[in-house]
């Protein structure tokens, strides 16, 4: 379940697993917010059928802000079949205007992120006004 946001907007520091379902819920209340949704989507259609099992959402999107630019995720690449993978998801070139620009958000593998020395997913929970700040984390391509 995901926690109430903290005084500045945020989720307060922390992992917090969340379907699909309470994603939409909590983080859709605007057009914007289900544009951004729609193209989150696709990607995930898209992880699931590489055999992807989870994604980490960070950034403006998991806030209380009303028009997030776009969203930030990051995929657990266990089990992940690169041959099935959409190219897509692994071209991080370019500032990564090209996933922008067909999900709205950037993707990143869950390795390590080379100015931090940390896993993106451990990365994102890094903020430079609060210091740490909360993820969402969402169990996809699994059957309950």
């Amino acid at each position: 379940m995901l926690p109430p946001f903290d005084p500045v907007g945020r989720l307060p520091d922390g992992e917090y697993e969340a379907d699909w379902q309470e994603i939409v819920e909590r983080f859709g209340w605007n057009e914007r917010r289900r544009r951004l949704l729609d193209g989150l989507a696709e990607a995930i259609d898209l992880l699931v059928a590489a055999g992807c099992k989870r994604v980490w959402l960070n950034g403006s999107f998991v806030t209380a802000k009303d028009e997030p630019a776009d969203f930030d995720a990051c995929w657990d690449t266990d089990g992940v079949d690169l041959e099935v993978l959409d190219p897509l998801l692994l071209d991080l070139s370019g500032g990564r205007v090209s996933q922008k620009q067909r999900f709205g958000g950037e993707l990143f593998p869950n390795v390590v992120e080379t100015g931090s020395g940390l896993s993106f997913a451990e990365f994102f929970r890094n903020d430079r006004d609060t210091g740490r700040k909360g993820i969402v984390v969402l169990r996809i391509g699994e059957t309950p």
